[in-house]
């Protein structure tokens, strides 16, 4: 049958039939794109996020120091780093637990098992990041089609230190991991309540839950997690009680962890927070760090990239974007429009302008905010202090949580020719040519050498950690205590451990690589036990068995280092250094010649001998050393403030006049003076 036998009829339902298929063909372009678009980005990211990861897999000397701990949780001893001495020597509580319950569980070598939990959450914490930002933008509303593309996750995957902290051993990827979910949560939380009652209480719950495990993470991210909690706290809940839920399910873990802390440890923070001394400000030091890790990648061009994507996608969203119009969600309470048709004075209008307020607060531009100035704040936290000692380390997080909004962006074009139209085409277009001005930066980038003379510790005292161990150990890809014996001083450090352990004593580092100076323990004193006093903590304390004792000058583990001053100039990340004399006055090791080794003043270990009979002192060393018994526990709880504030001269001569105690040594002086 031709068309010019069918009737008028018949030929309108055929075009009409023509049309009902094209439109189911658009509706399912645009249903589909986003999704399509969106896991593409996502399955790409996390490829060559963990290709690269694995092809820069190591385990820092930072990264084993948890291990000492773990090995000592699984041997019966506690969470302790020396048998016998109740000291905190981990900075991140949770990443400690999370690695002695993985390898209490699988049974592996802990070096293994911390670079796969590592590796696993932080190739995770970008998929997570990045679907939680795609649901930010809720393109489904759109009448148009829209697509996904990674971005934000682009700036962070190209930058060669990102790649190094993915493994590492140190609780980088935890704090992405922790962030991303963070993240998820809240943008699910400002999509508004959730149908059901049981749901949205479980939403926010979970939310306080997460948020408040920040200090738990690690302890400058409570910054994250108090403005989180604060901005949830003051929106609008369901009721009274949920707000009081709220907040005991935010506290119980932390507060609960901290009552702990302060009777277990007697301290307010880890000891590594006192060894890091957290007073005072190096800002010009810190702005050598941010230097040092923007400069060799040009990191400042991505950023002001991801800026102008955010400036644009804020202009988009606002004035073409999904029901500009709403709350994001929030609905009114049918209560307040009652109460606010029948009452007009100035308490109704203060009612209304809280309850808006509220509502604000509970909406995707706010969880935009938040993250950003948590990002920020975090920034500037680690600028004030000065940095870290390794490359971009301590940047990462904070890069992260502002990258956050803008992991992904969404293109999209609006029909028609109208101003919504023109602005949502133009802002599109800035989009595209941001994200190709990326894609080539980060081409450069991800080939990038890094730092030039990275293994070399310069005047910034910041270093390329992972290739600095790589080029002194000879082994591409550290991993194991074992590989760690390669560094200079390590396989003698084992050779004198087993020469010298049964006899007690002390053991130091001498300016000769292959050999230690050996400090017998006093005769007749008891317990028996050997010191290991060296500065590498990890690889010392990994090689080293757990019945011998293993401290450091800079007080990572060694509360006496950690609870002298602060030196102002001293090499970023290690503001301490407690000379050897102490820990041979401390250790019950011989203080005269000849037993005593030349390098050592034998009238400052004298000095120091009598400077532990200090009060103070002789308490900070009971607090954790002392029998834990219920006593114990209630005299550290109470006293832990005044604890973590305590701090001594580092040099004897002085730490005796401070403590107002008479000086051993005839005619001593503070100058250290060796063979004398």
């Amino acid at each position: 049958m031709s068309s010019a036998e069918l009737s008028p009829t018949e030929l309108t339902h055929i075009a009409d039939a023509g049309r009902t298929d094209g439109s189911r063909r658009a509706v399912s372009v645009r249903r589909w794109l986003p999704i399509g678009s969106l896991t593409a980005s996502v399955l790409v990211v996390a490829a060559l996020f963990a290709a690269g990861a694995w092809e820069r897999r190591w385990i820092a000397d930072d990264g084993l120091i948890v291990l000492r701990t773990v090995r000592n949780l699984l041997a019966g001893n506690g969470p302790v780093f020396n048998e016998g001495e109740r000291v905190e020597a981990n900075t991140s509580t949770a990443w400690t637990y999370l690695i002695w319950l993985f390898t209490w569980m699988t049974g592996g070598k802990p070096e293994y098992v911390v670079l796969w939990i590592a590796l696993v959450l932080s190739v995770l914490a970008l998929p997570i990041a990045m679907i939680a930002t795609a649901r930010l933008y809720r393109v489904d509303r759109l009448r148009s089609w829209a697509m996904f593309l990674p971005f934000g996750a682009l700036i962070y995957i190209a930058l060669p230190p990102a790649r190094d902290f993915a493994t590492s051993g140190l609780e980088v990827s935890l704090c992405l991991f922790w962030a991303a979910v963070l993240w998820s949560q809240l943008v699910s939380w400002s999509a508004g309540p959730r149908r059901t009652r049981g749901r949205e209480i479980t939403l926010l719950l979970l939310l306080g839950f997460n948020a408040g495990l920040s200090p738990l993470i690690r302890p400058e991210l409570a910054l994250v997690g108090a403005l989180v909690l604060a901005l949830v706290f003051f929106s609008r809940m369901p009721s009274w009680w949920m707000r009081v839920a709220f907040v005991i399910v935010a506290a119980l873990v932390p507060v609960g962890y901290q009552i702990f802390r302060m009777g277990y440890y007697g301290l307010l923070v880890p000891n590594t927070a006192v060894a890091k001394d957290a007073s005072g400000s190096k800002w010009s030091q810190g702005w050598t760090y941010v230097t040092n890790m923007f400069g060799p990648y040009v990191l400042l061009l991505p950023v002001l990239v991801a800026v102008l994507a955010g400036l644009a996608l804020w202009a988009q969203w606002r004035k073409v974007g999904v029901d500009s119009t709403d709350t994001d969600g929030v609905d009114a309470d049918p209560t307040d429009t009652a109460a606010d048709a029948t009452d007009h004075g100035s308490p109704a209008r203060l009612r209304r302008v809280l309850v808006a307020g509220q509502s604000r607060l509970r909406s995707r531009g706010a969880v935009v905010v938040v993250m950003v100035v948590a990002g920020l704040a975090e920034a500037v936290y680690w600028v004030h202090q000065g940095g870290d000692f390794m490359h971009a380390r301590v940047l990462l997080a904070p890069l992260f949580l502002m990258l956050l909004p803008v992991m992904v962006i969404p293109l999209s074009l609006r029909p028609g020719r109208d101003r919504a139209a023109v602005l949502s085409t133009a802002a599109t277009g800035v989009l595209g040519i941001a994200w190709i001005v990326l894609v080539v930066w980060g081409v450069i980038t991800v080939n990038s050498h890094g730092l030039r003379n990275g293994t070399d510790i310069g005047r910034s005292g910041i270093v390329d950690e992972r290739r600095y161990y790589a080029q002194n150990l000879g082994i591409e890809h550290p991993l194991t205590a074992e590989d760690y014996r390669q560094f200079a001083r390590m396989q003698p450090m084992v050779d004198a451990i087993e020469e010298h352990q049964a006899d007690g004593g002390v053991l130091l580092s001498s300016g000769d690589y292959d050999t230690w100076y050996y400090v017998p323990q006093i005769r007749g004193t008891h317990p028996t036990q050997l010191t290991v006093y060296f500065l590498n903590l990890g690889m010392t304390s990994m090689n080293a068995p757990l019945s011998v004792r293993v401290v450091d000058q800079m007080g990572l583990a060694y509360p006496l280092a950690a609870h002298t001053h602060r030196l102002p100039d001293a090499r970023i990340g290690h503001d301490k250094d407690l000379d050897p004399e102490w820990v041979v006055a401390d250790s019950r090791a011989v203080p005269y010649y000849p037993e005593l080794p030349r390098a050592v003043s034998q009238s400052w270990t004298l000095q120091a001998r009598a400077a532990l009979r200090c009060p103070a002192t002789k308490e900070l060393i009971e607090s954790y050393t002392g029998p834990m018994t219920w006593a114990r526990f209630k005299q550290n709880l109470r006293d832990s403030r005044q604890l973590t504030a305590y701090r001594f001269n580092r040099i004897p001569y002085y730490a005796l006049q401070e403590c107002g105690l008479p000086n051993p040594v005839p005619g001593a002086s503070p100058i250290r003076r060796f063979g004398k």
